[in-house]
């Protein structure tokens, strides 16, 4: 019995070892466990591996999104679940439905949305772009300022082209905030190096306040900035976010809330006052 022991341990040392080696933590994890419910089951072989097999497939993807959703620079709180679909226009919100099958990402298509501070344009792309990377979708975050930055410092050290190379990699490069900080020539000059290297080779997804009509002041003359709008335009989808500052709408309602205590305590206080006088007078 002893020796049936070790020797179990054994195999199992063993077979750990190896499904450490072959990369495959799903039945590495799982496989005691669906042995034990297979041969209570009555299982056979095949049905047993196929299950082992199906769990490798569940871990991996587990994995993959984990390492996409790292490498997206997202930010997590943004979610298409904390997102209020009610506050969006009833096109808007049909678009959005669409843009969630993927299919905009194999036509190299772009996602501009446009809209006043507190729209909620940021929160909604980066809620897709999550969504997106549930899917297995490679996506991309980042500041305009931010991103200009990074482009100026690969084109002081020679090392422009290797930076777009790896901008290149993912299906989708958000951008946020474009036009809000506002650029000299050189970053303007490196930002529509971006657009123009990317126009109908990957997804463009981008937030602006600014309408079309005034992106001279990011691009500085009229020429760059016709060439800059048709690139992003001429394979697009436009969200129109004219709605209400969400983050004032909010604290509207708290000091709303606030207040309403505030008279409610006032109240209870009043009626404990007249209460006591009341009980005095008796």
């Amino acid at each position: 019995m002893q020796a049936l022991s070790s020797g179990t341990a054994s195999v199992t040392s063993r077979l750990t070892g190896l499904l450490k080696r072959l990369h495959l933590p799903g039945v590495r994890e799982s496989y005691q466990d669906l042995a034990g419910s297979a041969e209570k089951d009555g299982l056979s072989y095949t049905a047993y591996l196929l299950a082992l097999l199906e769990r490798e497939e569940q871990e991996r993807r587990r994995r993959k999104v984990e390492r996409l959703l790292r490498e997206s620079r997202l930010p997590l709180e943004k979610t298409l679940e904390s997102f209020d679909p009610g506050r969006l226009p009833a096109d808007v919100r049909h678009r959005l439905a669409t843009l969630k099958e993927g299919q905009f990402l194999a036509r190299n298509e772009n996602v501009l949305a446009f809209g006043n501070p507190g729209s909620g344009k940021t929160h909604l792309l980066c809620g897709l772009g999550q969504y997106l990377v549930q899917q297995g979708h490679r996506v991309f975050f980042t500041t305009c300022s931010l991103l200009v930055q990074e482009l100026l410092v690969g084109k002081r050290d020679l090392k422009l082209a290797r930076v777009l190379k790896r901008l290149a990699r993912y299906e989708a490069v958000i951008i946020d905030d474009i036009g809000y900080v506002q650029q000299n020539r050189d970053e303007m000059e490196v930002l529509f190096t971006f657009l123009a290297e990317r126009y109908e080779r990957g997804s463009v997804m981008l937030t602006s306040n600014l309408p079309f009509s005034q992106w001279e002041t990011i691009f500085k003359d009229p020429m760059t900035t016709a060439a800059a709008i048709d690139r992003l335009v001429h394979h697009s989808v436009i969200l129109e976010l004219n709605l209400p500052s969400y983050r004032l709408a909010q604290a509207a309602r708290k000091i709303r809330k606030a207040s309403g205590k505030a008279t409610d305590d006032q109240l209870a206080v009043s009626r404990t006052a007249k209460n006591k006088k009341q009980g005095g007078e008796i």
